[in-house]
């Protein structure tokens, strides 16, 4: 009863500072200027944000710049692709869960899916993407988007000039237009609001790979919390680091500016997804210890067919988490999908050839396992390899992966469902492995440059991937061990079930429900 009157109070206290928030923004418009940050014009839509492409049309009203279509309409299907992927790991983490916590499982992840959603309206998108205009945005973004106060869902992002001379002009129908009426930046055929949507399903996705790791033994509550917290001081931060135009996107880990590259290459998630996820899961397991009777009692996975269907809803919805990371329909998004693919491909093979060398029989838990191997170690590296880069980045997959797999249970941490071998370990190779094999030959600007052409371009490319990733790991696991401490010693009764919650199991602990009721 205590524990349930202390969620209670801290979940009003939290409603009440985000519906104060809201209603505070909400009352600094006004009609005049068209509220939820509009400002009123011709079009009716201006936002006035000078991060946003707009033009002036002969009469002086402001208009939205020019978008594709066809990028629009991949990037709405990539958007719905990666959000389908937060229930389809609920459906592979329900499978390998045993059947007293399946409910808990499914539970876990579409209240995160909720949580992580409004977070993201209310200050995420903002702290990771929100304008850089200071020192401190080294770190983290601006609170200018808040509420997705001036995020259009007309005009795209950057500056307009001729639709003739974009830098995407090639791929692009709006190139047939003879004004200055399109972006000349990226992501710029797209509105921006489509592109918040997008990065959005990523924020949600993130923590939910980390409940694998507490599985059976966490209070419902507590992970609520901590999925708030965790995004707020790891996820939106990291994101920000790389993708946002943070220090580690803007030339401060450039070691030498003489040289072409000069920041971290993460297409669409190595480090910023997969490493803070799966670290974040090895801290959770380290604080929260070792499940009840580990090692000496049963804890196969209930539901084989399950976890083989989950791994497929995730391999088809990564389609659109690697290609749709290139934030348009052109020659990359299809290098990246084909790379997607063979990455799964071999990772699945790899982990099925270890587990019947090692065991003596072909583990079809291992084939899904190493479905999801393949694709969170291909992650990072996607947008920049080819198809044999994608098959020697499936193979270190599921071989580094298997081993760290192994490698914990030797040393007997209770990362539950294997989150931190597979997508900690897979993320943190395929980090190291873009700036080993990455070719200058997928881009045709001649980006990405790896070791493997045996460059100056290519070892420093190789060295600001290995720094990064070691930034991404320290940080992660030192601000989620600070997290779940300080938790656990305000929250009342500490942030783990009971030794007989924990036997009943969580479904009917936790839930009171159960998910198989067979009178």
């Amino acid at each position: 009863m205590k524990n349930q009157k202390a969620f209670l109070i801290i979940m009003f206290t939290l409603v009440s500072v985000v519906s104060a928030t809201a209603m505070t923004q909400a009352y600094a418009q006004s009609i005049d200027d068209g509220m939820d940050g509009y400002v009123i014009g011709s079009s009716g839509i201006y936002t006035n944000n000078p991060n946003e492409c707009w033009y002036s049309d002969d009469d002086g009203n402001m208009l939205p710049c020019r978008i594709d279509t066809g990028d629009t309409a991949f990037i709405l299907i990539a958007t719905s692709l990666v959000l389908l992927m937060s229930p389809a790991v609920a459906v592979f983490y329900g499978g390998l869960a045993r059947s007293k916590n399946v409910v808990n499982v499914f539970g876990m992840t579409l209240v995160i899916m909720g949580i992580a959603a409004v977070q993201w309206l209310a200050f995420g998108y903002s702290l990771t993407f929100g304008p850089n205009d200071g020192v401190g945005n080294a770190f983290m973004g601006s609170l200018d988007y808040v509420g997705f106060n001036g995020v259009s869902h007309y005009a795209p992002l950057g500056s307009a000039g001729p639709c003739s001379d974009t830098w995407s002009a090639a791929y692009q129908m709006n190139a047939m237009v003879d004004a200055d009426q399109c972006s000349q930046d990226w992501p710029g055929t797209i509105p921006h609001m489509l592109f918040a949507a997008f990065q959005g399903t990523f924020a949600i996705i993130t923590p939910i790979l980390i409940i694998g790791a507490v599985v059976d033994r966490m209070k419902f509550s507590a992970v609520l919390i901590f999925v708030i917290l965790w995004s707020t001081f790891v996820y939106y931060p990291v994101a920000h680091w790389i993708w946002g135009g943070g220090f580690m996107a803007d030339g401060t880990l450039d070691l030498d500016p003489s040289l072409a590259p000069s920041s971290v290459l993460d297409f669409a998630g190595g480090a910023v997804v997969h490493i803070t996820a799966g670290f974040a899961a090895l801290a959770a397991a380290l604080v929260l210890g070792r499940r009840m009777g580990l090692g000496k009692v049963p804890m196969e996975p209930h539901n084989i067919p399950m976890c083989v269907l989950g791994a497929g809803l995730l391999w088809f919805g990564w389609f659109g988490f690697n290609p749709g990371s290139e934030v348009m329909a052109d020659g990359i998004s299809v290098s990246a999908w084909m790379a997607t693919n063979i990455g799964a491909g071999m990772g699945t093979v790899t982990w099925v050839l270890l587990s019947w060398a090692h065991t003596g029989k072909p583990s079809i838990i291992g084939a899904a396992t190493g479905t999801i191997a393949g694709l969170g170690t291909i992650t990072p590296a996607s947008g920049w390899v080819g198809p044999m880069g994608a098959l020697i980045i499936g193979i270190a997959a599921g071989a580094v992966c298997y081993g760290a797999v192994a490698y914990k249970n030797a040393r007997k941490w209770d990362d539950a469902l294997d989150v931190w071998g597979v997508h900690g370990m897979g993320g943190l190779t395929g980090t190291i492995l873009t700036g080993t094999l990455a070719s200058p030959h997928i881009w045709d600007t001649g980006d990405g440059i790896g070791a493997w052409t045996g460059t100056a371009e290519g070892m420093e490319q190789q060295s600001i991937q290995i720094i990064g990733a070691a930034i991404t790991v320290g940080y992660t696991l030192a601000v989620t061990i600070g997290i779940l401490k300080v938790m656990d010693l305000v929250w009342p009764g500490g942030i783990r079930v009971t030794p007989r919650e924990e036997e009943i199991g969580l479904d009917l602990a936790q839930h009171g429900e159960r998910a198989y009721v067979n009178e």
